[in-house]
């Protein structure tokens, strides 16, 4: 890039590029990694699984957990660092499965790792070219010390796998290798990584066999360049640490070359900021006499991804209008980023620091801050989903002339709702800062954080609600059996035991009673427990909530939906439509705001369906209508995604409670029913009917595993 540079490019020792991938315990090389970036390293994925602890085949994404590694720093030696995994591509057997154990080849295999701590002073990420046949190369230990140094060879490519022979002499490739950068010296350039080596073994024990002449030795096999670009491409990997050469002609660069010879009129200013924004960056520069070209300075802002924000920062104390100057010309470019250096360091800062239980909820209040997305942005990893979070616009409440609030700081701004006092005064902290570097309007940022603080109290509201979950399924003439779950906020547990065993409905309801008794009052939430009934389609109009069971003694009468706010939930019909899921988690983000919808005659499905499928705004239906359509309107509105469904199990085909309930907002309609069945078993006169209330809580997690299973015949 010029004056803007890079520490080194590694030609003279490229051992510097080899980054140690460390177990925790005794801090020994789990394998290598190599930089494809300052602050990212590719490794396979078994090294990290091994780093971890886990199985070598391991499939499913490590979460948001620490990995040690460890990088060469200029004038500093080998420095330890803390990674993240942001993209994972788990081994695959050529099926799409997990290898069978002991395989000794399969594909995938790579971790993307982010590296937390400033990029200045690390060495610049190599030169990429094609791997070919015939190419002298040389791989490390994981241990990067430059003794580890293995020749080899590359024999033989065959798809995704290249083989290479070591040499007959020096290190051999063995346990500690693998992720290791293919250094080719003629090319001056990583041409692949290691994976596994091929060591002679015998077939029935496993066991090494004595070295035999005739055997192979000293075989390895890497995955090529080119099949490390076809699995990380569709990922966006490489747009970040490969930019594309800068093009002079569009007119993001014109315009850029405008603003920095406008709002740096001489030499001497220009070389200041750009020293500055240099050491934002975490790249070296040029000259301290000699000042950037204005073209060498905007090629940097549209290579580098995120020193546009860095020099918005910069220019923001002294100079406002030359940061909006800066801001407007570079969105013609989808080269930077929304956040700088800093910023992207501090956030991640943040959410490291933060109770796992909150930063598992991201998904969730990704979903509430951008209800309107077509398709929320789907990532294995948090990083990948911030990555994909910071590309999209800002939302449309934006005033003439104002800047919109960007999607990532709407998503932060929801999940502060739900850190404690301390960590939400730090995300707001950051997202003010940030606001203020974009030139956002106070009230802006400030009408979002109000929705969220809404949302947040509304959504504290409901997981601080004890549940019991009760699958009900037939097991014969008034027979049922039964299994029940706790959740206190943690998730469901379950607290009965799987057997054959029927219940009557008397029965039934002693159990599940004898479970609520067991349970703890919470101090926070004085309000009992939701029962939360789980049935198939045909279990929707079971009358639970009117199952009764006396004590001991037959003193008390103990009626489930008396005592107790009773919901029914069919989770199949959602299941069997996965395509209406996202709109039913949308539609449950406005359960607060969203509109109801009542059904007063009888309507076929298509035609409800027509009415139905994209009011995203319609949180609720009231089926008013006899009991001959009123089966098949209610599961089509359940399919559909609608998360409220309320109907009287009348037979006379009256439905006097809907009347009464639709003067209960739609969140309070669980203790709204509970109140009208109390009201109803007191004074049936005053309160006919037989309400019920199919209610899917989209932030609430269902026992999906045994929903699933086929149900035992009677």
């Amino acid at each position: 890039m010029g004056w803007f540079k890079a520490v080194g490019n590694g030609a003279d020792d490229p051992s510097h590029h080899v980054v140690s991938v460390r177990l925790p315990g005794d801090g020994k090389a789990a394998g290598a990694g190599f930089l494809l970036a300052p602050d990212t390293v590719l490794t396979c994925a078994h090294v990290v699984n091994a780093a971890l602890g886990r199985a070598p085949f391991e499939s499913r994404a490590p979460g948001v957990v620490e990995v040690p590694v460890e990088m060469r720093a200029e004038r500093a030696g080998r420095q330890g660092r803390v990674a993240r995994v942001a993209h994972w591509i788990p081994p695959r057997a050529q099926n799409g499965g997990a290898p069978a154990p002991g395989a000794g080849e399969w594909h995938g295999d790579l971790a993307v790792l982010r590296v937390d701590g400033p990029a200045f002073g690390l060495p610049a990420a190599p030169r990429q070219a094609h791997m070919t046949v015939g190419q002298e190369v040389g791989a490390w230990h994981g241990s990067g010390r430059a003794a580890t140094f293995a020749r080899l060879s590359v024999t033989a490519l065959h798809g995704s796998h290249g083989y290479v022979d070591g040499a007959p002499t020096g290190m051999a490739v063995g346990p500690g290798y693998s992720g290791s950068p293919l250094w080719c010296a003629r090319e001056e350039a990583v041409v692949g990584l290691v994976v596994a080596h091929f060591m002679p073994r015998e077939r029935a024990s496993g066991a090494p066999v004595e070295f035999d002449p005739q055997r192979v030795i000293r075989r390895s096999w890497a995955i090529p360049w080119q099949a490390v670009e076809a699995e990380l491409r569709p990922l966006g990997v490489l747009d970040g640490v490969r930019p594309a050469p800068v093009d002079t002609g569009e007119p993001a660069f014109r315009l850029l070359l405008d603003a920095i010879e406008d709002v740096f009129p001489s030499p001497s200013s220009r070389g200041d900021c750009a020293r500055r924004l240099a050491r934002a960056c975490g790249v070296g520069h040029g000259s301290d006499v000699v000042p950037p070209s204005p073209e060498e300075f905007v090629a940097f802002l549209l290579a580098h991804p995120r020193a546009l924000a860095a020099l918005a920062g910069i220019l923001r104390r002294d100079d406002p209008r030359a940061a909006e100057h800066i801001l407007a010309a570079g969105a013609l470019s989808r080269v930077p980023r929304l956040l700088s250096p800093a910023e992207y360091g501090e956030l991640h800062d943040q959410l490291r620091a933060m109770d796992p239980a909150v930063l598992g909820r991201f998904p969730e209040a990704v979903r509430a801050a951008l209800p309107h997305l077509a398709a929320l942005p789907g990532a294995d990893t948090l990083d990948a989903l911030i990555d994909r979070l910071e590309a999209l616009p800002g939302d449309g409440h934006a005033g003439a002339g104002e800047r919109r609030v960007p999607a990532l700081l709407r998503v932060i701004e929801y999940l502060s709702a739900l850190c404690p006092d301390t960590g939400r005064a730090y995300l707001r902290m950051w997202a003010d800062g940030v606001s203020r570097r974009l030139g956002i309007e106070r009230s802006a940022l400030a009408e979002r954080r109000y929705d969220a603080q809404e949302w947040g109290r509304s959504v504290l509201a409901r997981a601080l609600r004890v549940r019991v979950l009760v699958q009900v399924t037939r097991a014969g003439r008034n027979r049922h059996r039964i299994r029940i779950w706790c959740d206190e906020g943690a998730g469901p547990r379950q607290v009965s035991t799987d057997s054959v065993q029927s219940f009557s409905d008397a029965e039934a309801a002693r159990e599940v009673l004898r479970v609520l008794d067991s349970l703890t009052p919470s101090p926070e939430d004085e309000r009992p427990p939701l029962v939360e009934v789980l049935v198939d389609r045909g279990g929707l109009n079971l009358p639970v909530d009117e199952w009764a069971a006396r004590d001991p003694d037959g003193s008390l009468p103990g009626v489930l939906g008396v005592e107790f706010p009773l919901v029914m939930h069919c989770p199949e019909l959602l299941r069997r439509n996965g395509r209406f899921v996202s709109r039913w988690r949308s539609r449950w983000n406005r359960l607060d705001s969203g509109k109801e919808f009542v059904v007063s005659e009888p309507m076929d499905r298509d035609t409800l369906y027509s009415r139905l499928v994209n009011q995203l705004d319609t949180v609720r239906v009231s089926v008013d209508v006899p009991p001959g359509t009123r089966d098949g309107i209610v599961q089509t509105c359940l399919a559909l995604g609608i998360p409220v469904v309320m109907w009287d199990r009348c037979r006379d085909g009256t439905s006097p409670s809907l009347r009464h309930m639709a003067r209960v907002a739609t969140p309070e309609l669980p203790d709204g029913v509970h109140t009208y069945r109390a009201n109803a078993k007191a004074n049936p006169p005053e309160f006919p009917g037989r309400p019920v209330l199919a209610w899917a809580d989209a932030d609430r997690d269902v026992p999906r595993l045994h929903l699933t299973e086929p149900q035992e015949s009677a």
